[in-house]
């Protein structure tokens, strides 16, 4: 047992699964977090050809989503969403953890979860392994 890294909103899930119906061979898509922009983080989203066996797997409503392992402390308690307005759209995360963002929206500055801030308060979503 441990935590849930995250959660799909229903917008989430649809747009993931549109997403592997056209991709050849998808298991699903991967959420990662690399270094860059002005705030000095980013969020990733690449095609999964495979499960990683190190990676957290989120499902819902037969979507799959895989968590990078070194994403995981920095991804505890985020919503990811899928948003679409005029100008843009895109998967959207509300991370908790997530302590500002740049100007322009492309990357935010990051801090490892606090477990024991989790785990004291009872928020934490306990998955089966």
């Amino acid at each position: 047992m441990g935590f849930a890294v995250m959660t799909l909103t229903p917008a989430a899930a649809e747009r993931v699964k549109t997403i592997l119906k056209t991709s050849d061979n998808a298991a699903g898509i991967r959420v990662s977090i690399k270094k860059g922009g002005c705030a000095g983080m980013e969020y990733a989203i690449d095609l999964a050809k495979e499960a990683d066996p190190k990676d957290d797997r989120i499902e819902r409503d037969g979507a799959t989503v895989f968590v990078a392992p070194e994403a995981v402390l920095y991804l505890l308690g985020t919503e990811m969403d899928y948003e679409v307005t005029k100008l843009r759209s895109g998967f959207v995360f509300n991370n908790p953890n997530q302590t500002s963002a740049c100007g322009c929206g492309e990357s935010v500055e990051l801090k490892p979860a606090d477990l024991a801030k989790l785990a004291a308060e009872g928020n934490a979503v306990v998955r089966a392994d």
